[in-house]
C-alpha cells in the first residue's frame, strides 16, 4: 500500500488527517488547503453486476444445454466462461445470505428461509454484524451500490413500517433498493419498496407492466446515472429476479413460442438435454443420467389429460425463463451502449437452487393450495389452459419437469444431498480480466466463493472490522485463479451441504450424501423419521460426474471417513441441531422465534397501515377473532376496502360494495364465502365481524357474523380456512387491498376505502389450534396423495 493509499482493513475507512491553520487570514494560509477528496476504489477496480435467477435447474437454460432459450446467457457465456461445477445451498434465503456474505449459510444464521427461522444459532434468520455483506464492503471502498429485485434476507418480524431497517437492503450496504423482501412475488401486481418506502408500479398489466421488465428498467436507469455523474467510480449492481420462481407470470407471446415444444415429455427431454450438454462441453462425454426419483411417474405412465396439463405448464415455464433472460439482455445492451461492458465483471448465476418440485406430481394453478396438501386435477389445469401465465393463475409445473430441468442430476430444490438441488449453471463475463472467450471451467466452486472473487478482482482486502465489529473469516475461495488457467487445480476442496435434514459432504471429488425428506411433501404426515435411520450414499464424481452410481457398499471405509468429516464441518458451521420441520416452522411459536405482535390479543390499527407480512399482522388463522371497524360514511356514500389480508389465491376481506358492508373469505381461489348487509347511511358506524372457529384441528371452518352498530345483519358458515400461510406475495393492508384482490367485487389496487376510516381493532381469542398437533390436516394430506 502506497503512502497515498488509505488503509482498507477497517471500514469505514478513516478520514485523512487534516492540515492545521497557519494564519489568521485565509488569504495568507500556507500551504493552501485542498478540497476533501471523495473515497475512491482501488485503481482499476471493475464495475460488478451480479444477476441471480430463482428456481432454475442446471439443465434448464440453453446456455447449459437446456430447452429454455436464453440468448443473453449464451452471449455472455460465449464472451466469457461457463462454470460447470458451481454450487448453491438448495433453497432461497440461505443461498442469498451465503452469496452476499461469502460465508456458509449456517455460519450467518440462515440455515433455512426467513419464514422458517428458529432460535438455534444457525437458523435465526438474522445476519450477524460480524459478517458484513459484499454491498457494505464495496460501498465502504468507494463503490456505488444498488439492488433490484428479490431480497428475502430481512428477518420476517422486521418487515413493517416500524422496522428496524438495519437488515433491509439499504441497511446492508446498498444505497439504492427497488424490489420486494419476501420469498416470491406476483409479477403482474407486485408489492414493492423503493428503499424502505412502499411504492406502486406506475403502470398496470393492461398497460404492458411486468415486474421483471420494471426491475431492469430501474437498474438501467441507475447504471446510466452513475456513469453520467461519476464515470470514474465503479458501481455494483445486484439484480436478483423473482423469476423463475412461481408464480409463472409471463406475457402470452412468450408462452406461445413453446406451443407443442414439450409434448415429447420429461424422459425424452432429459436425453435431449444431456446430449446438448455433452456437445457444449459442460459435462464430460461419458456422463450418464442419474437415477429417476422414486415415486415420480414416467411420461408414458401418465394419462392423455395429465400429459396435456404437464406440457402446457412446462411451456409456460420456458416462456417465463426466456422473458427473464431477455430483460438481462437489455441490461447487457445498456452496459455496452455506455462503453462499460468490457470493464464490468458480469456474474450470471442461473438459479439459487435446483429446479423446484413444489408444484407436486401433477403441477398446480395455485402453489399455496398445493402447499397445504390440496392438488389440482389435470382436468382442472386443462380447463384453465388459456389463462396460464395471467393474473388469475399462480402456476407451478410438476415434479417430472423439475427433474428434467436438473439434467443430468437427481433430485431437486430442498435436496441439498444431491446435485439436482445444489448444482447450477454460472457464467462470468469480464473481457478486461478474462482472456479466453467461450471457455469452460470445471473447477469446483460454491456460492460463498463469489464475494472473495469480486474483492480480489477489485483489489480490496477482506476487512478485519466493519463499523467497529471484528469480522468472522470469509469462508469462500476466490475463483480468480481459474479465470485465465483452465487447468488450474481446484482450490475449493471441502464443502458441506445441509437443508431441512438433507445432508452431504464433498472432498476432492468424493461425496457422501443422505436424503432425509421428499420436497413435494410440504405437509408432514405425522410420522417422524429419525436422522439415524437415513441411508448414506457414496459417489466418486471424479469418474461419475452425475452421481449415477452409489458405491457405498464397495467403499465402506471411505463412506465412514466422509461421514465423520460431515460431523466436523457441521459442528464448525452451526448446522446442529438438525431440524426437518417444514410447515410447523412457519408458525413463530412452533419454530421458537419472535414475531412482531407476540402474545398481544388486542391490536388497533388506523388508516394507512399497509404492507404487513403474516408475521407482522394479527394472526387470525385457526382461532376465533373479532374485527371491529369504526367508520364514517360521507353524504355521497362510500365503497372500498376496510381491511384485507391475502389476495386472489387465498385471503379474506372486510369491505363496502355498493355501499353495503361485506365480508369475504377466499379459500385458495376455489371456494368463496360471503356475507353482506344493507347500505350504510351517512354518518358514523361500527362494522363488526365475529368469527367463531370450529376447533378440532387447523384449517377447519367456523361461523361468521357481520353486524352494524351492534345489530346482526348477516351470518353464515365458512366451510374451511387457510391453515398455514395466506401467501408470501400478498400482504395485510388497512384501508386498501394491495396486489391481487381477495374478491372480484372490487378492482386490483384501485380499491381504497372512500369514507373515513377511524380505526380497525382486532381481538384474538385464546383458542388457537397448534398446527403440529393437528392429525386432521395430516389425514387430508395423506388422502390427497393416496
Amino acid at each position: 500500500m502506497s503512502a497515498s493509499e488509505p488503509s482498507r482493513e477497517h471500514l469505514p475507512i478513516a478520514d485523512a488527517p487534516r492540515p492545521s491553520a497557519t494564519s489568521l487570514d485565509a488569504r495568507d494560509q500556507e500551504p493552501a488547503f485542498n478540497p476533501v477528496q471523495p473515497l475512491n476504489a482501488p485503481a482499476g477496480a471493475p464495475n460488478v453486476v451480479l444477476v441471480l435467477l430463482d428456481d432454475m435447474g442446471f439443465g434448464a437454460s440453453s446456455s447449459f444445454g437446456g430447452p429454455c432459450r436464453m440468448p443473453a446467457a449464451e452471449r455472455l457465456a460465449d464472451g466469457g466462461l461457463r462454470y460447470s461445477q458451481f454450487h448453491v445451498t438448495a433453497i432461497c434465503s440461505p443461498t442469498r445470505q451465503a452469496l452476499l456474505t461469502g460465508r456458509n449459510h449456517h455460519s450467518v444464521g440462515m440455515g433455512v428461509t426467513t419464514e422458517m427461522a428458529s432460535a438455534a444459532p444457525g437458523y435465526t434468520g438474522i445476519r450477524p454484524r460480524s459478517a458484513a455483506t459484499i454491498g457494505q464492503v464495496l460501498n465502504g471502498n468507494g463503490y456505488n451500490t444498488a439492488a433490484f429485485g428479490k431480497w428475502h434476507q430481512t428477518p420476517a418480524r422486521d418487515v413493517s413500517a416500524a422496522g428496524p431497517f438495519d437488515r433491509w437492503p439499504t441497511g446492508e450496504g446498498f444505497e439504492k433498493f427497488y424490489g420486494f423482501l419476501c420469498a416470491e412475488m406476483n409479477h403482474w401486481y407486485p408489492v414493492l419498496f423503493d428503499g424502505t418506502n412502499p411504492v406502486e408500479p406506475k403502470q398496470r398489466p393492461e398497460d404492458g407492466y411486468h415486474l421483471s421488465e420494471d426491475l431492469v428498467d430501474q437498474a438501467i436507469d441507475w447504471v446510466r446515472t452513475q456513469n453520467t455523474l461519476k464515470p470514474d467510480s465503479p458501481f455494483f449492481a445486484y439484480l436478483p429476479f423473482g423469476a423463475t420462481h412461481a408464480p409463472y407470470h409471463v406475457p402470452q407471446e412468450y408462452r406461445d413460442k413453446y406451443r407443442g415444444a414439450f409434448d415429447h415429455g420429461w424422459d425424452r427431454q432429459r436425453e435431449i438435454t444431456l446430449q446438448r450438454q455433452k456437445e457444449l462441453g459442460v459435462v464430460p462425454p461419458d456422463t450418464e443420467l442419474a437415477p429417476w426419483a422414486e415415486g415420480v411417474p414416467h411420461w408414458d405412465e401418465l394419462s392423455e389429460e395429465e400429459r396435456a396439463a404437464a406440457a402446457s405448464l412446462m411451456e409456460l415455464y420456458a416462456g417465463f425463463a426466456e422473458h427473464t433472460d431477455d430483460q438481462v439482455g437489455r441490461l447487457v445492451d445498456a452496459l455496452d451502449e455506455i462503453g462499460e461492458l468490457d470493464n464490468t465483471m458480469f456474474v450470471y448465476i442461473l438459479g439459487d437452487n435446483g429446479a423446484s418440485a413444489e408444484g407436486g406430481l401433477g403441477g398446480t394453478l395455485n402453489e399455496h393450495r398445493f402447499a397445504t396438501g390440496i392438488p389440482d386435477s389435470a382436468e382442472f389445469i386443462n380447463a384453465n389452459r388459456d389463462a396460464l401465465g395471467d393474473a388469475t393463475t399462480h402456476a407451478h409445473y410438476p415434479v417430472g419437469w423439475a427433474l428434467a430441468m436438473n439434467t443430468p442430476y437427481q433430485w431437486t430444490k430442498q435436496v441439498a444431498s444431491h446435485l439436482g438441488g445444489t448444482r447450477d449453471g454460472m457464467i462470468v463475463h469480464w473481457p478486461r480480466g478474462i482472456q479466453e472467450r467461450g471457455g469452460i471451467r470445471n473447477q469446483w466452486h460454491h456460492v460463498i466463493d463469489i464475494m472473495p472473487t469480486v474483492l480480489e478482482a477489485a483489489g480490496i482486502p477482506h476487512p478485519a472490522s466493519v463499523q467497529g465489529v471484528p469480522q468472522q473469516p470469509i469462508e469462500g475461495t476466490s475463483m480468480c485463479y481459474s479465470f485465465n488457467d483452465a487447468e488450474a487445480p481446484d482450490q475449493h476442496r471441502v464443502q458441506y451441504f445441509e437443508m431441512v435434514g438433507n445432508r452431504g459432504i464433498y472432498r476432492d471429488g468424493w461425496m457422501a450424501v443422505t436424503r432425509h425428506g421428499t420436497p413435494w411433501e410440504m405437509v408432514q404426515d405425522g410420522t417422524r423419521r429419525s436422522f439415524d435411520d437415513d441411508r448414506w450414499e457414496l459417489y466418486d464424481t471424479n469418474v461419475d460426474w452425475s452421481q449415477a452410481h452409489d458405491i457405498s457398499a464397495e467403499h465402506p471405509e471411505k463412506l465412514r471417513e466422509l461421514q465423520q468429516l460431515f460431523l466436523v464441518e457441521a459442528a464448525k458451521h452451526n448446522v446442529f441441531p438438525l431440524d426437518d420441520r417444514m410447515t410447523e416452522r412457519e408458525n413463530p411459536k412452533e419454530a421458537g422465534r419472535l414475531d412482531l405482535l407476540g402474545d398481544r390479543r388486542t391490536i388497533t390499527f388506523h388508516a394507512g397501515a399497509k404492507r404487513l407480512t403474516e408475521e407482522t399482522a394479527p394472526n387470525v388463522k385457526n382461532r376465533s377473532h373479532v374485527i371491529t371497524a369504526d367508520l364514517e360514511i360521507p353524504e355521497a356514500g362510500a365503497d372500498g376496502v376496510v381491511v384485507a389480508q391475502g389476495g386472489r389465491f387465498g385471503g379474506w376481506s372486510l369491505y363496502l360494495h355498493g355501499g353495503r358492508p361485506h365480508y369475504a373469505y377466499n379459500y385458495f381461489g376455489t371456494d368463496l364465502y360471503k356475507l353482506a348487509g344493507e347500505p350504510l347511511a351517512p354518518g358514523e358506524h361500527v362494522v363488526r365481524l365475529e368469527f367463531t372457529y370450529d376447533g378440532g384441528g387447523v384449517g377447519n371452518g367456523g361461523k361468521a357474523v357481520l353486524s352494524v352498530d351492534d345489530v346482526n345483519v348477516a351470518e353464515g358458515r365458512v366451510g374451511a380456512t387457510i391453515p398455514y400461510y395466506f401467501a408470501f406475495d400478498e400482504t395485510f393492508d388497512v384501508g386498501v387491498d394491495r396486489a391481487s384482490p381477495v374478491v372480484d367485487d372490487y378492482p386490483p389496487v384501485d380499491n381504497a376505502f372512500t369514507g373515513r376510516l377511524r380505526s380497525v381493532r382486532f381481538d384474538l381469542a385464546d383458542d388457537q389450534i397448534s398446527d403440529v398437533a393437528d392429525e386432521q390436516a395430516r389425514e387430508r394430506f395423506r388422502a390427497a396423495h393416496d
